[in-house]
């Protein structure tokens, strides 16, 4: 994982990640769940590269805006279904880490409409 201060999102997903087109093509988690699945294994927050999302938000409940578009600097996302956590949470969080992820692990996005995001880029609902 590489943290970036700017990137593009293309039709494919984030340029320089693996493409994954379609329902998956952008995944997010909130920056205040990192502290939450922290909590369950009863330390401090968890590094945001940890759960091998591409964008890291906050200030805003993903859950609540199922199936509806938020837009992220200039990309229009659409949230798909929920990021589950994989196999690799136990070797990088210890015993009980895929545990700790499920329901805390972010979300998939469809992209709508490509663009340019930045670090610090508001993340708001599309009405």
């Amino acid at each position: 994982m590489v943290s970036l201060e700017e990137s593009v999102i293309t039709e494919a997903g984030l340029i320089s990640d693996r493409a994954c087109v379609g329902k998956r093509a952008v995944t997010l988690i909130q920056q205040e769940h990192l502290a939450a699945i922290g909590s369950y294994l009863g330390q401090g927050p968890v590094a945001p590269e940890i759960p091998r999302r591409n964008l890291v938000v906050s200030g805003i409940n993903l859950t609540a805006l199922k199936g509806r578009e938020v837009q992220v600097g200039e990309a229009i996302l659409r949230l798909t279904v929920i990021c589950a956590p994989c196999s690799r949470m136990e070797e990088a969080l210890g015993k009980g880490g895929y545990s700790s992820v499920r329901g805390h692990g972010g979300w998939c996005a469809e992209v709508v409409r490509p663009g340019r995001v930045q670090l610090g880029d508001v993340v708001q609902p599309v009405d």
